[in-house]
């Protein structure tokens, strides 16, 4: 690798990752913001979202001009195809973040609703989801790329269980249903931010060992890589 490219490699991997810690800011205060009625801390997320937009089309410039002018190969070239990726998953967290927090600054509106009783456990995994992904991008470790992977069936049982229950207390509270809804959207945007996480992990693994997982996750194993093996 010329000395050159390494540079822009190295740049590259500080703003993917700059990106990275403002989207988990973005998703840790929209949850906030929808637990706590905070419409103040809603309408930061919202208004924020602008710089998460602007770095994505910074780095997908950056993953372009890099491709067109330095040509890289093997690892190089499998970094900047899943930097890219990644980057565009990250902005759509960004976005999911905003409808969270759009759904927190109306109920801190409304009369008082209880939350479903598993959303902030399934917020917690999903924001711990989104931590590890990222923290497998800054350390290149597989290992933890397929524990994120694994956590994925966990919210989206999460989601299944908040839509029984508010279905259920539709049924016995009419007046609540509106707001219920409210938190049932709050909890499909959490699974899809899980969704994304899973995402970002699965483009890990290829960054660094080149294999394609994600129609094949539940079979695939670090057993037979050396270097990657998982315990």
């Amino acid at each position: 690798m010329s000395k050159h490219l390494s540079r822009e490699i190295e740049r590259l991997k500080r703003s993917i990752l700059a990106e990275g810690a403002i989207v988990e800011r973005g998703i840790d205060d929209s949850i906030k913001s929808l637990l706590h009625k905070d419409q103040a801390l809603a309408r930061r997320v919202i208004e924020n979202d602008h710089l998460i937009d602007d770095m994505e089309v910074r780095i997908e410039e950056d993953c372009l001009k890099i491709l067109a002018l330095h040509q890289p190969v093997a690892v190089d070239l499998r970094f900047i195809v899943a930097t890219m990726k990644i980057n565009n998953d990250l902005e759509r967290m960004g976005d999911l973040a905003v409808n969270i927090a759009e759904r927190a600054s109306y109920l801190a509106t409304q009369e008082q609703v209880s939350v479903p009783a598993d959303f902030e456990e399934m917020a917690a995994v999903t924001k711990r989801m989104v931590e590890e992904s990222l923290q497998s991008l800054v350390n290149g470790d597989p290992e933890l790329a397929l524990k994120v992977t694994d956590e994925d069936d966990i919210v989206d049982d999460f989601n299944r269980q908040m839509y029984l229950e508010v279905q259920g207390r539709m049924q016995q509270k009419l007046e609540e249903a509106n707001n219920l809804l409210h938190y049932l959207s709050a909890s499909r945007h959490l699974e899809r931010i899980a969704d994304l996480a899973t995402n970002i992990a699965e483009d890990v693994i290829y960054m660094i060992s080149g294999d394609i997982i994600r129609h094949r996750v539940e079979d695939y194993t670090l057993l037979d890589k050396p270097g990657l093996k998982r315990e």
